[in-house]
């Protein structure tokens, strides 16, 4: 495969699959965000292959150059410090432009922080809505809060270890206090997963923890799921845009939690005019 993205451990270096090995020891080259970091992973399982810094300070740049490694027939493997790459680190870029451009890409399976943090979590894994890390701006991070406050399903963010107080307190302002669980260093010595109200893990993290977090928090849970956030306007809206019924209901029941029936029977009064 000339491009292929492999994930890679987030904290046991066991995690890994032997497919991700060997199509790393097949690689031409490698490009990684960190070659140190990377390079005590591949280290272990006797890789060496020439190495590439693929990271979100270079990226288009780095990308055009394993474009041009593609272009000479070269195979090309990404991976991250950890995880899964193309998601909150490098590789999205050059993965679009692979296809754009008419190669052949994969993305192997393998280890991500955001499946078992959801899952330890305790609460409804689905359906759930992931953002990655909050904006930076304040004024962002109150408009995206508020937008995702009428959501019913379960909601997941990263968090940087030493904003992660701030944006809590800053998400139960806005959602209100809800049951959310904090879960840091998955699949590393130190893993835990703090589970409460939002006021209760702030409480928490204002006395200090390190580490890489997943927040994932209870969506809103209105009385009524089929009155919801007035889903009819939107989906009466996408009936009009030409949408199918079928894509309809699938997007709505997603976003809103309404029932697929309530959903499918209203849309169907709409365009016979009732």
């Amino acid at each position: 495969m000339p491009l292929t993205l492999v994930p890679t451990p987030i904290g046991n270096l066991e995690d890994i699959t032997l497919r991700a090995i060997r199509v790393l020891k097949e690689a031409d080259v490698i490009a990684c965000e960190d070659t140190r970091t990377s390079g005590v992973l591949l280290k272990r399982y006797g890789i060496s292959k020439p190495l590439v810094s693929l990271h979100l300070h270079n990226e288009k740049e780095c990308s055009e150059r394993l474009m041009s490694a593609l272009a000479d027939g070269r195979n090309v493997a990404v991976i991250s410090d950890a995880g899964t790459p193309g998601i909150s680190d490098p590789g999205y870029l050059l993965f679009r432009n692979a296809l754009d451009a008419g190669y052949e890409a994969d993305v192997l399976p393998g280890p991500s922080a955001l499946l078992p943090a959801l899952i330890l979590s305790g609460l409804p894994p689905h359906p759930f809505l992931f953002h990655g890390f909050p904006p930076e701006k304040p004024g962002q991070r109150k408009k995206l809060f508020a937008s995702l406050s009428p959501l019913r399903c379960t909601l997941a963010f990263y968090l940087s270890p030493h904003k992660a107080e701030r944006h809590v307190t800053e998400m139960m302002e806005t959602l209100g206090d809800r049951r959310a669980a904090l879960v840091r260093e998955i699949s590393k010595l130190y893993q835990e997963s703090v589970r409460g109200n939002l006021s209760e893990i702030a409480e928490r993290l204002s006395r200090g923890m390190k580490g890489e977090m997943v927040l994932v928090v209870e969506g809103n849970a209105g009385e009524d799921p089929s009155d919801f956030l007035h889903w009819r306007d939107e989906a009466e809206a996408m009936l009009n845009e030409g949408r199918s019924v079928k894509t309809i209901v699938n997007e709505i029941t997603e976003l809103y939690g309404a029932p697929k029936n309530s959903v499918k029977e209203f849309l169907l009064k709409r365009a016979r005019g009732l």
